[in-house]
């Protein structure tokens, strides 16, 4: 496998599913050949299938991201096969909702070693292969919780506030190698994974859509068309950002649930 001339590469973290899989089908069908990386070679296989079909080449890479050795051989595969890299796409996590005094320490160590950690050692040993392009970009995918109250989250919320705190920093300092570094924030979003960790049951997913101002989850393809913005020439001048894709979640939808339950709720004019 040799990457065509010109043709620009894009790694993603955690992209033989879900929100991973969308984002490296967007990169696909912007003409990105395809490096995709997880710790199940079961989700590679299946994402690369879905994969190759849209035109692009694609090398699956069995990494786990808590472990420095392996991100290592990860982008030594990566020169091998395509003898460059343009975007880097840090996606992988792993997150499961628990009340903070009942979260154990391998619970905590997990998640902050794959989103962190694994953020931290991706874009490390990503630098580089980005360096040599001259003009590269990183783009992490964090949380609108990592700024705002996420009961049940504490473990993720902590560590995806610290790749945002990353992201800054490496935007700074790698500005003058011409990588840009920025993240994307997803609200709620279902995926099969997040309806079975997540919002298992009707019941809940009503809860949720009910803290959002559009009063609906985002797709996988939504936070992917972000990705593709910030990765793409529109975006040339924005560095060290996080764009939250959330449906307004953040922002909290403040008296308008007590305005919702009046007679005539939002609708009557103010007096």
């Amino acid at each position: 496998m040799t990457a065509e001339p010109g043709r620009p590469v894009a790694l993603v973290t955690g992209g033989g599913t879900g929100i991973g899989r969308a984002i490296a089908g967007g990169l696909a069908a912007d003409g990105f050949d395809l490096a995709i990386a997880s710790r199940s070679a079961t989700h590679l296989t299946e994402g690369a299938a879905r994969l190759r079909p849209l035109g692009a080449r694609v090398l699956e890479v069995p990494t786990d991201v808590r472990r420095p050795e392996e991100v290592e051989a990860l982008f030594a595969a990566i020169r091998r096969e395509y003898g460059r890299l343009d975007v880097l796409v840090n996606n992988a996590a792993g997150n499961f909702v628990v009340r903070t005094e009942q979260l154990s320490p391998n619970g905590w160590r997990a998640v902050v070693g794959i989103v962190l950690d694994g953020t931290f050692f991706c874009s490390r040993y990503a630098f580089p292969l980005l360096r040599e392009r001259g003009s590269a970009s990183i783009v992490n995918v964090v949380a609108s919780y990592a700024w705002m109250a996420g009961p049940g989250t504490a473990h993720s919320a902590a560590a995806k506030a610290g790749v945002i705190a990353l992201t800054r920093a490496l935007a700074v300092e790698w500005a003058r190698h011409g990588i840009r570094v920025n993240a994307v924030a997803p609200g709620p979003v279902r995926t099969e994974g997040t309806d079975e960790r997540l919002w298992a049951s009707e019941a809940v997913r009503a809860t949720v859509e009910r803290t959002v101002p559009l009063g609906r989850f985002g797709t996988p393809e939504e936070i992917a068309d972000a990705v593709r913005f910030l990765v793409g020439r529109r975006a040339s001048y924005i560095t060290g950002e996080v764009l939250a894709v959330d449906g307004g979640q953040w922002l909290g939808r403040g008296v308008m649930p007590l305005l919702d339950g009046l007679a005539g709720g939002s609708d009557r004019p103010p007096r």
